[in-house]
């Protein structure tokens, strides 16, 4: 593929080697553990000047360090293979959540499958039924379904930013963010194990109670 000509874009510090690295890892793991298939999905992480994503149409599972695109503050890709058309979307956080590091998108089997199912309210796709799903994801809201890369998704996800860890979009799958690239993986994983506990239920369980969130708020600080 080709990266835009910019002599003075080769060098890179080791905190963004390090991005790059973590993003091709946690690409990978993902890739392999079918939380992706074929070239669905991307992973960005904030810089101090700029952004790293994942190429557009790229297998999480084979990326390689120098191919994650970076593109400056002024949205101008700067180096590595052409950004994925998403950034617009992971902006959308990083422009409006400052404690966000990264942001992972996936199309998981579950949670993109809940979405053809029925979400539970479209401010909370999933009903608080595990403490760790209160303690490391929390309210999940929809996004109803838009085309991909449709700029009105960006919109809705900038007024949910500081509100929610995430959003599930209709029929395309979670975008979760965090402090790191893989806490933010961590957490799609916490939310599709829910779903998949959701889905193979028949007789649905019930929501933690009241006391039973106050008491994770009390002692862990997780909120619903």
């Amino acid at each position: 593929m080709s990266t835009p000509k910019n002599p003075s874009s080769g060098s890179t510090t080791l905190k963004e080697q390090a991005l790059r690295e973590e993003i091709c890892e946690i690409g990978a793991s993902l890739y392999q553990r079918n939380y992706t298939v074929g070239t669905a999905g991307n992973i960005s992480a904030r810089l101090d000047d700029g952004w790293l994503i994942t190429p557009t149409d790229a297998c999480l599972g084979r990326l390689a360090p120098a191919q994650i695109a970076k593109v400056d503050l002024n949205g101008k890709w700067v180096s590595g293979d052409k950004p994925s058309k998403t950034l617009t979307l992971h902006r959308a956080v990083y422009d409006n959540n400052p404690l966000t590091q990264a942001v992972v998108h996936t199309h998981s089997t579950n949670l993109v499958a809940l979405t053809l199912a029925g979400v539970w309210h479209d401010s909370a796709v999933l009903p608080p039924i595990t403490p760790y799903q209160v303690m490391k994801v929390g309210r999940i809201p929809l996004i109803p379904y838009c085309r991909p890369g449709d700029p009105q998704v960006a919109e809705q996800v900038k007024l949910l930013a500081t509100s929610v860890r995430g959003v599930l979009l209709e029929r395309l799958g979670p975008v979760v963010w965090h402090e790191s690239i893989s806490q933010a993986a961590f957490a799609l994983e916490e939310l599709e194990e829910t779903a998949r506990l959701w889905l193979m239920t028949q007789d649905k369980p019930e929501p933690l109670s009241s006391e039973a969130l106050d008491e994770l708020y009390r002692v862990f600080g997780a909120g619903w």
